[in-house]
Formats: C-alpha cells, structure tokens, sequence
C-alpha cells in the first residue's frame, strides 16, 4: 500500500470511529441537570434518575446539579427507592472541583478519593464531603441547602 492509499484509510477510520463515537454520545442519558434552587432547597424529581429502555425502568446510580447560585456542583447518589446522598464536589484539601468515577468521586489536583457517601478513602484531604440533607417528599428529592 502507498502512502497515500494508507492515509486515505486511516482517515476514513479516524472519521468513522468519530461519528460512531459521536453517535453513542447523542443516545447516551445526560447524568448531568440545571435545577432551579427554590428558597434553600433544590427540588429533583425522582424520575430524573429514570432510564426507559423498552418498557423496562432502570435508575441511573447518579446524576450531577448544578446552579449558577453554587460553586461546585452537587452529586446525587441512588442507592435505592427511599436512600439518596448529596455531596458537595469540592476537595476538602484545596477546593478543586471533583470528578465521578462510578462510585467514587475523585480530586484531578492531587488525588483525595471520597466514597458515594462523602466519607473519605484517600487523602491527602482529611475531612469527608459536605453532605446534604435530603428529603424525599412527593416523588421528589428535596436537598437542603442551609
């Protein structure tokens, strides 16, 4: 194969993985939501966690609030139909934003862990995370603020 031949390949290959890429993206279910904060709480409807697939009802493990009125955004772990935690996605070692791994929420600055339920696994933070209280009222998470 010449080089252009090889090239010309290659970018078709570059190109089709892209797209599929691109396309897998557009079908995924977003996990991340801008609430609207009422007085000092915000409200989540329950069915935000809800995954329709062909009539079967799946929950999504998270979903991520966020609010021009917060710093860091808020992370909404499901554990089941009444059990929820809302953590604050700021490191308590230097206030860098988190990251979500699954059950995990990570530090990209210097690497603190904190478990779904804020509780810290790996410093060098030394405090757990802000955790919100939440109540479940009407099919709907009300996680207070104060």
């Amino acid at each position: 194969m010449n080089r252009k031949d090889f090239l010309k390949t290659c970018g078709f290959g570059c190109l089709a993985g892209i797209s599929t890429l691109t396309l897998l993206q557009s079908c995924s279910t977003s996990k991340i939501l801008e609430k609207e904060i009422k007085g000092s709480d915000i409200l989540v409807p329950l069915t935000d966690f809800e995954i329709k697939n062909k009539g079967i009802i799946e929950y999504k493990k998270y979903v991520i609030i966020q609010n021009e009125k917060l710093t860091h955004p808020i992370c909404v772990y499901r554990f089941d139909a009444n059990n929820y935690s809302a953590l604050f996605m700021q490191c308590t070692h230097q206030g860098a934003e988190l990251q979500v791994f699954g059950d995990k929420l990570q530090c990209p600055a210097h690497g603190s862990e904190f478990s779904n339920k804020g509780s810290l696994e790996n410093g060098p933070a030394d405090r757990n995370l802000r955790n919100f209280p939440i109540i479940i009222d009407n099919g709907t998470l009300k996680i207070s603020l104060k």
